[in-house]
């Protein structure tokens, strides 16, 4: 039951061209910071990533934009990434924008074994272009398929030796959906512990759903957007 590995190079060896990862975060709030710069090291390129945004110039899912490692983009949100905006515009980077919640519930099915979801998110509008709708119950919702993906990169602040993750505040947004979602779910923590140590009311995502875990470092915790009060 032991899942640890040394580092983020070991578990991301499989990583291949081509492959689809679910990447989570957002913002830059508990981004996978570690198997991020692993993936810029390894050099994979063509891949497709599915996560809530594209990171900025210089961090995150930026670091891979600028080494031309990322061949689609599936994302809600990309408004703070200069450079993704010049790929897409210019026809380099393929690009599917979803709304949020069916960003999060797509991974959430994927997770559960669910095929599809049905929502509302989108009837009417560019995204429904193409795609299957049905009415219940006199209204219209648009089929979505759940993610396939190969693998989940996940950050967390706290975990064990057989995968269970605990998220801290912000940081649990994507990131346990995301976990449930890959086909293998590597998760990067800020502190990894034996197992039997965390309390079991206090963890998020079971380690059922974690095939390898190990121990991050020097993480970085960028904001994008500071705001400062100044009172004069």
């Amino acid at each position: 039951m032991n899942k640890v590995v040394r580092s983020a190079d070991e578990a991301l060896n499989d990583v291949a061209n081509g492959m689809t990862l679910l990447i989570g975060g957002f913002g830059l709030c508990g981004i996978p910071e570690n198997c991020i710069a692993a993936l810029v090291k390894k050099g994979v390129t063509d891949l497709t990533c599915i996560s809530n945004n594209a990171g900025v110039d210089d961090f995150g899912i930026g670091l891979m934009l600028a080494q031309k490692q990322v061949k689609k983009m599936v994302s809600s949100y990309v408004g703070e990434n200069a450079e993704f905006e010049r790929q897409m515009l210019s026809g380099e980077l393929e690009v599917e924008l979803i709304p949020q919640g069916t960003l999060a519930t797509r991974a959430m099915a994927a997770g559960y074994g669910m095929p599809v979801i049905y929502t509302p998110a989108g009837v009417g509008t560019e995204v429904a272009i193409g795609k299957e709708t049905r009415d219940f119950d006199g209204k219209t919702y648009l089929m979505e398929y759940a993610f396939k993906a190969d693998f989940a990169l996940v950050k967390a602040w706290k975990g064990d030796t057989q995968g269970n993750l605990i998220f801290r505040a912000t940081s649990r947004n994507f990131n346990p959906l995301m976990a449930m979602a890959g086909k293998y779910t590597i998760a990067e923590v800020e502190e990894l512990v034996p197992a039997g140590e965390l309390d079991p009311d206090h963890i998020h995502t079971p380690g059922i759903y974690v095939n390898c875990i190990f121990q991050g470092k020097d993480y970085e915790k960028r904001i994008e957007q500071r705001t400062v009060n100044l009172k004069i």
